[in-house]
């Protein structure tokens, strides 16, 4: 309540001091250090801001805006702000020293920068990054850091009884000690020497120290792992329904180590499917507010950083006690449901049971199989079920279809490395049968569970996808329009308006741009305690459920789960999850975030390391973006290089109306899909960009 006080006396009066505050709402000296309390959280929140005559104002969002700077290399930057429909440009002079990701306070006040809004920053609100990676350079007395980071325009100062041992050219990790000042340069010390940039894994660890990843576990975490038995107790059994007899079997990666789900199917009667999916019952063995449990939250999930994984759990677990390896007793969650012809779950079945899985398949051999009738040796015997399985996920598959869900369909890249992590060879990952076979029943057993979950009104947590917003759909069309193509719809977008654009586009040469390009339209999927559809999915109920091994959202649904099959889910409990799992979602929805962020900058590094060795090679490509400044063109293996106006012969510019680019003295033009071919003419490792050249227009 003082705090809307608080909000309205500002708004309605003169800036005011602390002081005046205080003596307006007869603010006692022993209540002070309480009232400041308060007025900070209004500042953290972005609310008010001090001017710098020491007076509060208000963050108006006419006047006065906060949000997120982001910097770049150049100096200037923009605040990003969800109550502003344009970024505002920050120059180099009006930052006041405030660094890439700082939360501000900015000033909008005069329209100067080509048709965008200008703006100053008058308040750091808070520092959000204080750690750096960067190369360390010795000027033997002193010396700096070279952040990594592209939008970090400064580098940091570093005296020298703080350079822990780093020698020049070695890449570090710095935290900052004093923030810059005006014609200073922020300070700090060493705190980690990862290596020199051509060392073994030190660019994967670079990016890990970036984005504050942690690499190790604690010793308490550590202790409790290794405390857990590695084989499951007669004592565990109880309870559970006994699944060990029945025909299941894991199907993964040729290299995974970490087996979280098993499957199993067999014919009714009736003609009707019975499937189960089988799930590692990790919360039989990670209990809530323990240190495994602190650490996992922590870290969200696990991060595959090729050759690297970043585990959400200790290895004892992850590919020991709750890893579903062949021919050994595991403790599981089972969804058991009975499927009819038409796709239609008729009943299913959430369980605690133990299974022994009888096989360890290999999606490769499966997909062999299941395409071109290719029987390897893992196989025999399960001929009949694997045949069954794949008429049961092509019915789910069309089911899916029909209901509108949206397929991308982007193809994900393979970095295969050597012992040195050096990158040998990159392709284009196949979706094939087995795979896409998993994925659907995966599907199917996630949207069993947040079904029967949100019809017995328990707090829960659950993975939506929220409808595009139409002012999205508007900006994707203008993208879409030039190319024959648009989203129409009624009164609200529905999955089934995008999903006739993109098989439209099915077999074009814009299709990967379309698709790239609706995809980034979409809101992103998040976790949330509310349920909400999943658009790209076309379900009205959906959840994680399924590995539990390295997503922590899907180990407290098992929690609430194994509760309630327990008769344990008092109403303690459900007062505490609806407590708890706002923050749960808001956690394990931003360390996923920063999970891709890894897997994505990992890959762009790998990329122009396979590409620093192919300098001067020519290669045939496909225009997969236009912009301002030149074009993308993508290779058959997914690389991406670009092509700016700059290097080519004439005067390019993009024209958005009809999205090419075209030199309008010669008439010639370039659009989306075309295949053009191009020389590798430079690469940075560190950024992960990588250049290219039109052939024809190399210098001669």
């Amino acid at each position: 309540m003082i705090k809307e006080k608080i909000l309205e006396l500002i708004k309605n009066s003169k800036p005011r001091t602390r002081d005046d505050l205080a003596r307006l709402f007869k603010i006692k000296n022993k209540e002070k250090k309480e009232f400041n309390r308060i007025l900070e959280e209004l500042e953290k929140e972005g609310l008010i801001f001090m001017d710098h005559r020491k007076k509060y104002r208000l963050v108006d969002n006419d006047k006065f805006f906060f949000g997120k700077l982001q910097t770049n290399a150049k100096g200037f930057g923009f605040l990003i702000s969800e109550n502003l429909d344009e970024d505002i440009y920050i120059s180099r002079n009006n930052l006041k020293d405030a660094l890439n990701g700082d939360e501000v306070i900015v000033r909008r006040y005069r329209d100067s920068f080509g048709d965008k809004p200008e703006g100053k920053v008058l308040s750091i609100v808070r520092r959000v990054n204080s750690k750096f990676v960067g190369v360390f350079q010795n000027k033997k007395d002193f010396g700096f850091v070279v952040s990594d980071e592209s939008k970090m325009a400064m580098d940091i100062y570093v005296p020298k009884k703080k350079f822990k041992g780093a020698k020049n050219g070695q890449k570090v990790v710095v935290k900052i000690e004093k923030w810059p000042e005006e014609n200073k340069k922020p300070e700090g010390r060493i705190v980690e020497v990862l290596g020199y940039p051509e060392d073994p894994d030190v660019d994967i660890l670079s990016v890990a120290a970036g984005l504050d990843l942690p690499m190790e576990f604690s010793k308490a975490a550590l202790s409790e792992a290794k405390s857990l038995p590695q084989e499951v107790r007669e004592e565990d059994l109880k309870g559970r329904r006994d699944l060990r007899d029945l025909m299941t079997f894991t199907i993964d990666g040729a290299d995974s180590k970490d087996f979280d789900d098993a499957v199993s199917l067999e014919v009714a009667k009736n003609g009707n499917y019975l499937l189960g999916v089988h799930i590692a019952d990790v919360a039989h063995y990670v209990e809530e507010y323990s240190a495994l449990d602190e650490e996992a939250f922590k870290r969200g999930n696990s991060v595959y950083l090729l050759n690297k994984v970043i585990p959400m759990l200790p290895f004892e677990l992850s590919n020991g006690i709750c890893s579903l390896n062949e021919g050994v007793d595991r403790l599981t969650l089972s969804v058991l449901a009975e499927i009819d012809k038409k796709g239609e779950v008729v009943k299913y079945e959430i369980l605690e049971s133990v299974i022994n899985s009888k096989r360890r398949l290999v999606y490769e051999n499966v997909s062999d199989y299941l395409e071109k009738n290719i029987t390897h040796e893992s196989l025999k015997g399960l001929e009949k079920t694997l045949d069954k399985m794949y008429e049961l996920a092509k019915i789910l598959e069309d089911k899916r279809e029909k209901g509108g869900a949206i397929d991308f369909d982007i193809p994900e890249v393979i970095i295969e490395v050597d012992e040195r992590g050096w990158p040998q060879n990159i392709h284009k990952r196949d979706r094939r049968s087995a795979n896409k076979l998993i994925e659907d029943f995966m599907l199917m057993a996630n949207v069993c569970v947040a079904k029967e979950y949100y019809f017995k009104k328990i707090p829960f947590l659950y993975r939506i996808h929220e409808r595009p917003k139409d002012e999205k759909i508007s900006e994707l069309n203008s993208y879409l329009r030039p190319l024959g193509y648009m989203i129409n719809f009624d009164e609200k977008v529905v999955p089934r308006d995008v999903q006739k654009v993109l098989e439209k586009a099915k077999g074009t040469k814009e299709e990967m741009f379309i698709s790239t390009m609706t995809l980034r339209s979409m809101a992103k999927a998040r976790y949330s305690e509310v349920n909400d559809i999943h658009f790209g999915l076309a379900f009205d109920h959906y959840s994680h459920f399924t590995s539990p091994i390295r997503r922590y959202a899907d180990l407290t649904i098992h929690r609430i789960i194994k509760k309630k099959i327990q008769g344990k889910l008092s109403k303690g409990d459900l007062t505490n999850l609806k407590a708890i799992l706002p923050d749960i979602a808001e956690q394990v929805s931003k360390t996923e975030k920063v999970a891709q962020d890894a897997e994505r900058q990992v890959e762009d590094i790998k990329m122009a390391e396979y590409m620093s060795e192919r300098i001067g090679e020519v290669y045939k490509g496909r225009i997969s973006s236009i912009t301002n400044f030149g074009m993308f063109v993508e290779l058959d293996n997914l690389i991406e290089g670009l092509v700016g106006y700059r290097t080519m012969d004439g005067y390019y510019e993009f024209d958005q109306d009809n999205y090419r680019a075209i030199d309008y003295r010669t008439k010639k033009e370039f659009h989306i899909g075309d295949d053009v071919t191009i020389k590798v003419v430079n690469v940075d490792l560190n950024m992960g960009n990588i250049d290219f050249k039109m052939v024809g227009d190399e210098d001669e």
